[in-house]
């Protein structure tokens, strides 16, 4: 190893300093690109279904593990994937994952049955896995404090882009290729990023002689793979269903002894410490509460657009793109990373969050009386909240973390969300049908069977009221959860910041 490597892998590359890496902005790009391949296959199967249960001869079961096998070994992995970024390397293992995502995309593409395409997507979630925590990570390396926010801004406007642009992407593709295409069109972004990464990436890790903890990354797979699964499958086979109660249970008592184990073992993947920084903690609420009302909120839109006001799919999902497209203009134009020196990062998360709940607010309360032109307001002070909030929160983590954790930091980040994402679904989809259920008295399990089985438009109308109610009063929950959140969040980032601020005044 060369004296240059040796020092990288001691401390940041020299590029932490003084304006950050000479090419970094060139390496951001390179890194949203690898991200936004990520991002997209989260969604872009969803217009494949049909496809798939045609030329496959899949059954809801195969279909609903062609979707889930990714994320569950994308979310499982995503702590251990940042530990082994941050001990072996974030540049290796970047193009290691851009590597895995590529043949993984190769193989789901070929796929000649769903057990092969299932399998196919297993390992793609590994790849991606490593792609979502190293390419955070590496923006932290070759930022400066002075430009990092605006940099994770736009590396968090890529969720957006990939939330709006899967299923349009993959209605398109489809329309003019099979199936397979929608995974082949990967393979070329994955050899652009592998060249680019190997000639603009410089690497950056951890060395102090720890040893690797197996013990602690088998833990944490396990346990996050535990609850991710039961937080999927509950809104599918019920809440109370035994496979439901039994991976609940599994994951929490797995995940309670990866935390003994991490408190107790000499080399933690996970220093259980960093959750006694208010800053942290903080960080760590608002993360969580703003993925359960903007997810939670987007799956109960989705169902209004579709349910109640009539529109198809693709037009429901073309509906929803104001969100994400004012997240995008917001962080392309700086407006985040100019607010948060004025108003600070406590003021930031709690006005952005704020709006997240207003948005939450005006869709509830003015969607189901003004159709979609009051939906469109809150969607689009939704995604004013979530370009404010959303890059401050990612950076209070990694500011909370030290630097040689930065995969770490990196992986917790990933983990928030996905359980909040979760939870925002599973939360307010129990909001909505308990609800429901108490304003009619139906035995089918969903709205279209309900509305099958009515017994004439009469009730046909008060069915869909009753869902209308729902939908508004599982919004507001999540509204005031959000708003919630935000206020907590502020305040322990408040609270952390004067402590901080307190021996220096002394």
């Amino acid at each position: 190893m060369t004296a240059t490597t040796a020092d990288q892998g001691r401390k940041p590359p020299a590029a932490t300093t003084g304006g950050g890496h000479p090419q970094r902005w060139l390496i951001l790009g390179v890194i949203c690109l690898a991200q936004l391949t990520v991002l997209l296959d989260n969604t872009v199967l969803s217009v494949a279904i049909p496809s798939l249960t045609t030329e496959l001869d899949a059954s809801t079961a195969d279909i609903q593990w062609m979707i889930n096998a990714y994320s569950l070994v994308q979310s499982g992995l995503l702590l251990t994937a940042g530990n082994a970024a941050d001990r072996y390397g974030r540049r290796r293992m970047l193009l290691t994952g851009l590597a895995l995502f590529g043949i993984g995309s190769l193989a789901a593409g070929l796929a000649q049955s769903s057990a092969q395409l299932i399998a196919a997507r297993a390992g793609m979630g590994v790849g991606g896995a490593l792609l979502m925590t190293t390419t955070l990570a590496v923006v932290v390396q070759v930022f400066d404090d002075t430009e990092r926010v605006k940099a994770i801004a736009l590396w968090s406007t890529v969720s957006s882009l990939g939330f709006a642009a899967g299923p349009l992407l993959g209605g398109f593709v489809l329309d003019h290729f099979w199936w397979g295409a929608i995974f082949l069109i990967n393979i070329p972004v994955a050899l652009i990023g592998l060249v680019a990464v190997a000639a603009l990436v410089p690497e950056s890790k951890h060395k102090q002689g720890d040893r690797p903890d197996l013990a602690g990354a088998v833990l944490s797979t396990i346990g996050m793979t535990a609850v991710v699964y039961a937080i999927i499958s509950g809104p599918e086979h019920g809440w109370t269903s035994g496979p439901v109660l039994a991976s609940a249970a599994l994951g929490a008592v797995v995940l309670a002894a990866f935390a003994l184990w991490e408190l107790h073992t000499p080399y933690p993947m996970l220093d259980m410490h960093f959750f006694r920084n208010q800053r942290f903690v903080g960080a760590v609420a608002g993360a969580i509460l703003v993925a359960f009302g903007m997810t939670g909120s987007l799956f109960l839109l989705t169902q209004h657009l579709q349910f109640v006001l009539g529109y198809g799919p693709l037009d429901a999902g073309l509906r929803t793109a104001p969100l994400a497209l004012t997240v995008v203009v917001l962080n392309l134009t700086g407006v985040g990373a100019r607010l948060l020196p004025r108003l600070g990062t406590p003021g930031t998360i709690a006005t952005g969050m704020a709006l997240v709940a207003a948005g939450l607010a005006a869709i509830a309360v003015l969607g189901g009386a003004h159709g979609y032109g009051g939906m469109l307001l809150g969607l689009v002070v939704m995604g004013a909240g979530v370009a404010l909030s959303m890059p401050a929160m990612a950076n209070a983590i990694m500011s909370a973390i030290p630097p040689e954790k930065a995969g770490v930091g990196a992986g917790i980040n990933g983990t928030l969300a996905e359980f909040g994402n979760g939870l925002g679904v599973a939360v307010l989809g129990a909001v909505l049908n308990s609800r429901f259920a108490a304003l009619v008295t139906v035995s089918a399990a969903s709205l279209p069977a309900a509305l099958a089985a009515a017994d004439g438009p009469a009730e046909r109308a008060r069915i869909s009221d009753a869902f209308a109610s729902g939908l508004e009063t599982s919004q507001l929950v999540g509204a005031a959860a959000v708003l919630a959140g935000g206020l907590l969040a502020a305040a322990l980032l408040r609270r952390a910041e004067r402590a901080d601020a307190a021996p220096a005044t002394a």
